[in-house]
């Protein structure tokens, strides 16, 4: 499992590596474009968070596996046109837990 840190908190939003490294490399290109999103998480125990990502706001991805993880572009194609949409993109951390090597995705029209 991965963490992502945002702003200057301390707490980590803990995401699975395969999902945490997909969300990485949009976040990346949008925030290359000086692009803001929005990206919200959800869990059964946890309830749904949502954050504003943008430039100006610190943000740190850590994973606990050492090896870089392959990703999948349709999947990458598919977060960066959520990113694009008004809803953003919506990780379910439990659906993402469960298929540990199937990224989950809510993409709403």
């Amino acid at each position: 499992m991965g963490r992502l840190y945002y702003g200057n908190s301390t707490d980590a939003i803990v995401v699975e590596d395969r999902e945490l490294a997909h969300l990485k490399m949009v976040t990346m290109t949008k925030l290359r474009r000086s692009e803001g999103f929005s990206v919200s998480f959800s869990a059964a125990d946890q309830g749904r968070s949502s954050v504003w990502v943008h430039c100006a706001i610190p943000l740190r991805f850590e994973f606990d596996s050492a090896e870089p993880i392959r990703l999948d572009p349709a999947y990458v194609n598919e977060l960066a046109q959520a990113a694009a949409s008004a809803m953003g993109i919506v990780i379910d951390l439990d659906e993402a837990a469960a298929a540990a090597g199937t990224p989950a995705l809510a993409v709403a029209a």
